[in-house]
């Protein structure tokens, strides 16, 4: 086994590379790579390297430290406004910390070895040497890099596979490799970009996404300042249900007090006995809301919206529901406000800065992705005196999160598809919304599901292993051994083919909560490829079609049947199972629209199903019409067969 070893570069290359960023005199050349580039030159510097524990035989393995340094520089005629930059790690790294933020708002330690993208905080924008005589702490920016890469040991070099600018409007090309340390590229502004930004406006403009978050100053003092944060949901399909908020203060920030929301921990212990309690000796911490680095908030519940201590604002305290705007507008945004303490050396009314790394979930509903906090021009508010005027914030950041699926993450819900012409039920995929880590040999992860009978479908996968194994035995299905782990999903949802004829077709459409939390104005989509031209009408639920969302039927309980009820006990709780919450609607279609349609064959089933804008999981078959037939159906087709064949004998 190896000793560690350390790698490191020759001395004139690192100088060299450092010789670009100083300042121009008579003795000094400039780089003539980073004098050649009129926009952003970007560049990546790999240091040194060394083998850490544990020491393995396995070289691909073998895990190194690793230090580098990536450097920005505005070389160009504009202002760089929210640099983001892209590193193509490709090493299984895991960044330890880093000079920036991420811009998908992890925190550090965080594994990056697919690539990831770097914001600046707190200097986010970049000035030209134009207007600051080159002054380089104004135009350059220089990220120091320290983690963990494996596999690559000296005298090999685990530089990444691309470095490269990622704010809108800029072209680069694949970065040039100077000697086997340094990588460098130059970002030129791309001609057929067309900014929506005027060159007076000193900030870029508001970006569009599923989700967007606003934090706007609206008081500011020496020492603190009353910011509101204002969550806006535009997704057709999305939503936020028991909304959970997080960022992290960057600059020794804590919260004070809060209105529209609270924070889950109230705890003074961080500030009394951290820098904040020395500074602040006369300030009574008892009293404070939360001191926290990474705090997390949460929505006030119904009853304290007119509370006057911490509630009485606008479109606070839903209890964390955030409705998708085709639902209802006025209940698609939340809005709190909260007083945030500073920190030297920001004593100064105009020192202001957003938290960063932003994250928002909620409970069975799609995953966000948040990006960094962007500086916006000023939101302007309806003037509170009631006058015909706006009154705008000092300061506005907007944050911008858009819906996504992470690397390895399971749905939260799940379909099972059946039919009128097939006695089975295609039931949801194991593991459909995750499987326990620890599975033993109790239950297969792999095995496809057992088909059901429909009976069973009320019943919880706990209770259902008896009554799937009688039917398997009935009808002759193979059962693995072991059985298939369950689908883990808090809800489910069957989509049924009732009927089929020349006219027109239906299907009924179950909901099942087997969660212990109710869904209040709850809501449902599916995507019907071939068949949604033909819908006609949905008779116990709210139906919506939407064609410019891929050809997608919102559905939504009416009055009095908007609560889906979580999972209760059965009527005798020693020997019924549990019974989850249940809605149900038919749904009719018309064939006039969609000719050809092969409801049997497939055509009937939706391509996609949504809950509460999470996509569930669906089953990777469809009911089929070639067996499992009822006796009467079965009968009919033998009479037809043997007939034809009667005909066929007569004829010869």
């Amino acid at each position: 086994m190896q000793n560690p070893q350390t790698m490191s570069y020759n001395l004139p290359i690192f100088l060299l590379f450092s010789f670009i960023f100083l300042p121009f005199s008579i003795s000094q050349a400039p780089s003539p790579s980073a004098d050649a580039c009129n926009g952003v030159y970007l560049t990546y510097l790999y240091q040194q390297g060394t083998k850490i524990h544990p020491f393995l035989s396995n070289p691909n393995l073998q895990p190194y430290s690793f230090k580098s340094t990536a450097t920005i520089l505005n070389t160009g005629a504009q202002d760089l406004m929210s640099w983001k930059m892209f590193i193509g790690f490709q090493h299984d790294e895991t960044l330890v910390s880093a000079g920036a933020v991420l811009s998908d708002g992890s925190t550090l330690p965080a594994q990056v070895g697919n690539g990831t993208f770097f914001s600046g905080f707190p200097n986010a924008d970049l000035k030209t040497a134009i207007e600051t005589a080159g002054d380089l702490t104004q135009i350059q920016v220089q990220i120091d890099l320290v983690g963990t890469q494996f596999g690559v040991g000296p005298p090999n070099v685990p530089m990444p596979s691309n470095i490269s600018l990622a704010n809108d409007g800029y072209l680069c090309p694949r970065p040039t490799m100077q000697g086997t340390n340094l990588m460098y590229v130059c970002c030129t502004i791309d001609p057929a970009f067309k900014a929506n930004v005027t060159e007076s406006e000193q900030f870029l403009p508001r970006q569009s996404g599923d989700l967007t978050i606003a934090y706007d100053v609206l008081q500011t003092f020496d020492s603190n300042y009353l910011a509101q944060v204002t969550i806006s949901n535009h997704n057709p399909l999305g939503r936020l249900d028991y909304w959970k908020l997080n960022w992290e203060w960057m600059r020794g920030e804590f919260i004070n007090s809060m209105k529209g929301a609270y924070t889950n921990l109230t705890d003074p212990t961080d500030c009394l006995y951290g820098e904040q309690g020395t500074f602040y000796q006369t300030l009574d911490f008892t009293t404070i809301m939360n001191c926290e680095r990474t705090p997390t908030i949460l929505d006030l519940p119904l009853n304290k919206a007119n509370d006057s201590n911490v509630g009485l604002i606008p479109f606070c305290c839903r209890n964390g529901t955030i409705l998708p705007p085709t639902m209802d507008p006025s209940k698609s945004t939340s809005v709190f406000q909260l007083q945030v303490y500073k920190m030297p050396p920001d004593l100064n009314r105009t020192e202001l800065f957003a938290p960063q790394n932003w994250k928002i979930s909620g409970q069975l509903n799609p995953d966000y992705q948040c990006g960094p906090p962007v500086r916006v021009s000023s939101t302007e508010f309806p003037d509170p005196s009631g006058l015909q005027s706006e009154k705008s914030a000092i300061a506005s950041w907007q944050v911008v999160c858009n819906i996504t699926q992470p690397k390895g993450s399971h749905s939260r819900c799940c379909v099972s598809f059946s039919a009128f012409y097939n006695e089975s039920v295609i039931p949801c995929r194991t593991c459909a919304c995750g499987c326990p880590s620890n599975t033993g040999p109790a239950c297969s992860t792999t095995s496809p599901a057992l088909l059901l009978p429909s009976e069973t479908l009320l019943v919880p996968f706990a209770n259902r292993t008896s009554k799937a194994l009688a039917w398997a035995d009935l009808k002759h299905f193979k059962t693995p051994n072991p059985l298939p782990c369950g689908d883990n999903c808090g809800v489910s949802i069957n989509w049924h083919v009732y009927t089929d004829y020349s006219q027109g077709w239906s299907a009924r459409i179950t909901l099942f909560n087997w969660e212990d939390t109710s869904f209040a104005d709850w809501f449902t989509a599916v995507e019907l490829d071939k068949a949604f031209a033909g819908y006609e009408a949905m008779y116990s639920f709210n139906g919506t079609t939407f064609p410019d969302v891929n050809n997608t039927i919102f559905m939504q309980g009416n009055p009095g049947l908007n609560y889906l009820v979580a999972e209760t006990d059965g009527s005798n709780p020693s020997k019924d199972p549990r019974v989850p919450g249940k809605q149900q609607t038919m749904i009719s279609f018309t064939k006039k629209a969609t000719p050809g349609i092969n409801v049997v064959g497939g055509d009937g089933f939706p391509s996609k199903v949504f809950f509460n804008g999470e996509e569930c999981s669906l089953p990777l078959e469809l009911p089929t019409g070639r067996g499992y037939r009822t006796g009467a159906t079965m009968s009919f087709t033998l009479v037809i067969l043997m007939t034809l064949l009667v005909l066929f004998l007569m004829e010869q």
